[in-house]
Order: structure tokens, then C-alpha cells, then sequence
């Protein structure tokens, strides 16, 4: 009988020639454990996922009492479903007012998707607004305004009328006029390796799209949900959106996204046509109750508030030659080598040490952290440990 390695390598679709080949019998908070029993910690959470860490009991809770209940029953928006209707509710609790609908799907890029559709619906417009180097996702309309043309180029023709600017540079948002119908911008870059931008360039940014009526959609997809140590990461900067993004971090490691914004705005897919945007699986009652319980652990466990000093301790203990900058936004972080030919040999001694990480796609120098919130002190310290003995090993 062949092995699920084996099966693995026959049958299920790769997405490069080096995939890591990890099999993981079982996780549990920080932790992945592979079938011969050994411990990993997870300072990626899954690419930005399990912000509480892995199967939270509260989630696992969660999860099987709505098991008791109902699966699917129908497609999104149609029957009145207790799971859709108490997160939706949750969600806008967490936001200004003016952020009160909540439309839910199934990933950060059928966020996007519907997002992109919103603000054209609305506007009337066709122009489309991102940034150099960001990431929105590989569906056609997310990689449309994704700002690499090397991940790109070989799926073109895309999206027209793309225009791109370059993120946290004043002078680009002169391209925004009254022919655009959203610019699509993440709180913090992440796969460009963790780029802030200034508070007063999101104001300008935001003060831009209210003169040319142009819609702000805040792509949250790695920042949202206590990442960067505020539940949203554009409460840093004094704005508000007219669409945000989430997914990633919200189900608990189930698969669910949203995109919100106001009723006014939303309201435009009730017609001209009917049913303005579908979903089968949108909402499905099992993430849904999973995405809630995850609010409720990140709203009451005291988790926001040790984001700063548990990222201050990453800080503190990653000094070492070879380390030439950290840049971070609370736990998400990025912490940048020489190069690629230096980062990635670390990379996988440390994973043979029993550390997790990983690089980011439009900044391959750069080493990614960002593990579950829930990480403790001395957890942190063994990673980092491990990572600058790694470093010490390879270099």
C-alpha cells in the first residue's frame, strides 16, 4: 500500500517542486506534531491563520455543538441561519457604525472578489487602484490588482484598467480621480515583508477617495483579528474604510472571509441584476460558529493587550550579525537576512530544530513570524533560541 507521502506526491496537486513534506499527525495551540511524535512550534500559524493558536477549545466547542444542529442548508443570504446572523452581528460590534453589513464567503479571495465587484457596482466606474508589491489573492480579479507582475504575467490577459501605485508615497494618490471606482490597499503590506505605512498617508489616502468618490477597500486579510495587536489594524491610523476585508485569522482555523461596509453600499447587489453577487458555501454555519467563538476568545482572553510586549520579546532576543533589520506590526513580523541564498537554509535547519517559519512571496530575504497570539514567554524564547542557533549552524 502506498504511503500518504507517496499518494501525496501522485495524486494531489503541487504548487512548487520543493514542498516542505511535513506530515502532521495532530496540533494542538503553538504546537504541530508529525507522525513520529515530534514537536514543532508554529511561528507562522498557518500563513496568518490560527491567531489563538490550533484547535482552541473553545472553537473545537463551538464547532461541535453547531455539528448537532445543521451543515449546509442554503445557498448564502436566503434563510435566516443563527451562526451567519449572531457573527455578522459581532463583526459590526467591532467597527465604526458606519461598517454595519456584513456580506460572508468562504477566503480572503472571494473577499476580495466581491469586494472589487462592490465598488464598481456602486460607483459606476471601471478603474481599479493597488499597490506595488501587494498580495490580494490568485483568483483572476485578486491578481488582477496583486502588484507583482512576475506572479502575474503568465496568466494574462487579466482585469483591465489596473492602474498601480507605490505604497506609502504621497505623490501616487494623484492618480486617484473621478473615473476610480476603489483602491484596494492593505493595513500593513504583508507578503512585501511587513511594510507600514505613515498615518498621514492612509488620512491623505483616505481624504483622496472621499473628494474623487473613489471607495476605500482596507484589505485586512493578514492584519485583522487582533494581528497587530488592535482587533483591525486601521484603527492605528484614524480612518475608516467603505470596505474592509477579512478571512485568515477569523474562522480559528476554519475556512471562512467577509467583506463589510455599509448597508447604503452593500445594498447595490439586491438588483440591476437581482442576486448581484452568489455564494454556495458562503457562511457555512460550522465556520461561522467557529469564526464567533474565535472573536469571543480574542475579545475576553486579554490577548490584544500582550501583543506589543510578546513582539517586543521577538525584538529583544533576534539579535545576531546576520540579522540585518526587523520591521513588525505587532505579531506580524518580518525578520530580514542578506538574501534568499542566506534565509533559507536557516529556514530549514530550523525546522529540523522543530521551528516553523517561512519567507514571504514578494520579499524572499525576509523570514516570516507570525505565530498564534496565544504564544507564552518562554515559548518565544525557545524559538528564538532555536532560530539563532539555526543561524549559527548554516552561516
Amino acid at each position: 500500500m502506498l504511503s500518504h507521502r507517496q499518494l501525496f506526491l501522485q495524486h494531489q496537486a503541487q504548487t512548487s517542486d520543493f514542498p516542505l513534506m511535513l506530515e502532521i499527525e495532530k496540533a494542538e495551540g503553538v504546537y504541530l506534531y508529525d507522525v513520529n511524535g515530534k514537536a514543532y512550534i508554529d511561528l507562522i500559524s498557518g500563513i496568518g491563520v490560527s491567531n489563538i493558536g490550533h484547535r482552541h477549545p473553545q472553537v473545537i466547542s463551538a464547532i461541535q455543538a453547531q455539528l448537532d444542529k445543521y451543515l449546509h442548508l442554503m445557498v448564502y443570504g436566503e434563510f435566516v441561519q443563527a451562526p451567519q446572523v449572531l457573527l455578522a452581528n459581532a463583526l459590526q460590534e467591532t467597527l465604526p457604525a458606519a461598517l454595519n453589513n456584513t456580506y460572508l464567503v468562504n477566503s480572503g479571495a472571494e473577499a476580495v472578489e466581491g469586494a472589487l465587484k462592490l465598488a464598481k457596482r456602486f460607483t459606476g466606474r471601471t478603474e481599479l487602484i493597488s499597490c506595488f508589491n501587494s498580495y490580494h489573492g490568485s483568483t483572476h480579479g485578486a491578481l488582477s490588482v496583486t502588484g507583482s507582475e512576475n506572479f502575474k504575467r503568465s496568466f494574462r490577459p487579466l482585469l483591465p484598467a489596473v492602474t498601480h501605485i507605490y505604497y506609502n508615497y504621497l505623490p501616487d494618490l494623484n492618480k486617484i480621480t473621478h473615473h476610480t471606482a476603489g483602491v484596494i490597499i492593505e493595513a500593513v503590506q504583508g507578503e512585501a515583508g511587513v511594510r507600514l505605512p505613515d498615518t498621514a498617508y492612509m488620512q491623505a489616502l483616505r481624504e483622496k477617495c472621499t473628494q474623487t468618490g473613489a471607495l476605500l477597500i482596507l484589505d485586512e486579510i493578514q492584519t485583522g483579528f487582533g494581528r497587530t495587536g488592535t482587533f483591525w489594524g486601521f484603527e492605528k491610523y484614524g480612518i475608516i474604510p467603505d470596505i474592509i476585508l477579512c478571512a485568515k485569522g477569523m474562522g480559528g482555523g476554519m475556512p471562512i472571509g467577509a467583506f463589510i461596509s455599509s448597508a447604503e453600499i452593500m445594498g447595490t447587489f439586491k438588483n440591476d441584476p437581482i442576486l448581484g453577487h452568489l455564494t454556495t458555501f458562503g457562511g457555512h454555519p460550522v465556520s461561522c460558529a467557529a469564526a464567533l467563538a474565535t472573536l469571543n476568545v480574542i475579545q475576553s482572553g486579554n490577548l490584544l493587550s500582550q501583543v506589543a510586549d510578546k513582539a517586543a520579546l521577538f525584538r529583544q532576543l533576534l539579535v545576531h550579525p546576520k540579522i540585518k533589520e526587523i520591521r513588525n506590526s505587532g505579531l506580524l513580523m518580518a525578520v530580514e537576512f542578506e538574501s534568499f541564498a542566506v534565509l533559507k537554509p536557516i529556514i530549514d535547519k530550523a525546522i529540523a530544530k522543530g521551528i516553523i517559519t517561512d519567507w514571504f512571496l514578494f520579499c524572499d530575504n525576509s523570514m516570516r513570524l507570525a505565530p498564534p497570539l496565544t504564544i507564552t514567554p518562554e515559548q518565544i524564547k525557545e524559538a528564538c533560541t532555536q532560530i539563532l542557533d539555526a543561524i549559527n549552524e548554516v552561516t
